[in-house]
């Protein structure tokens, strides 16, 4: 049976956005996923199931995670080859440009088509820049960027629905997962 891997997004933000990670392990086995776990309290979750629709799986979890919760939670799912892929592609970025601050990886919905590509990688600066790799952006930022300012470029809003990590927790679950 194949096994993917979930991002949720916008959870545990606040008082009213709460979903630990045992909830979430609970709601997903309740919708009839097997073998699931979960990877710290970021909404990281990897399951099995015979659904090979990529969209089907994330309306079957969001179902069931507004159902539970109350609140829509976005839901990218990847197979454990993608997020390993994606993995390595992130290393790879991280490692051919010495001295970043920082690296987060934005888990798309969806592609994005190429104008927005082209509008995205106008942004660059010396504050960094955004690498798009297929339904991955790669947010590459240097000592420039504003601490604590996870978006300096202001290209997130360019992505769609999104949700991201750090290159240290992307690589974690691949090597735990994948």
């Amino acid at each position: 049976m194949p096994t993917y891997v979930a991002f949720l997004r916008a959870i545990n933000l606040g008082a009213k956005r709460v979903f630990p990670k045992g909830d979430i392990k609970r709601v997903v086995e309740e919708a009839g996923f097997t073998d699931v776990e979960t990877h710290i309290n970021t909404g990281n979750v990897r399951l099995t199931t015979p659904m090979r629709s990529r969209a089907k799986i994330e309306a079957a979890l969001e179902k069931a995670f507004a159902a539970d919760r109350g609140f829509e939670v976005p839901t990218m799912v990847f197979t454990t080859a993608e997020l390993a892929a994606i993995a390595r592609e992130a290393r790879e970025l991280s490692d051919a440009r010495p001295g970043l601050a920082r690296h987060y990886v934005y888990l798309m919905k969806d592609e994005i088509p190429d104008e927005t590509l082209v509008r995205i990688a106008s942004l660059a600066s010396d504050a960094g820049e955004i690498v798009v790799r297929g339904r991955a952006a790669h947010a590459l930022l240097g000592p420039g960027y504003q601490t604590g300012s996870v978006d300096p470029l202001n290209a997130t809003k360019l992505l769609g629905v999104a949700t991201n990590r750090n290159l240290n927790v992307i690589t974690a679950i691949a090597e735990k997962w994948c």
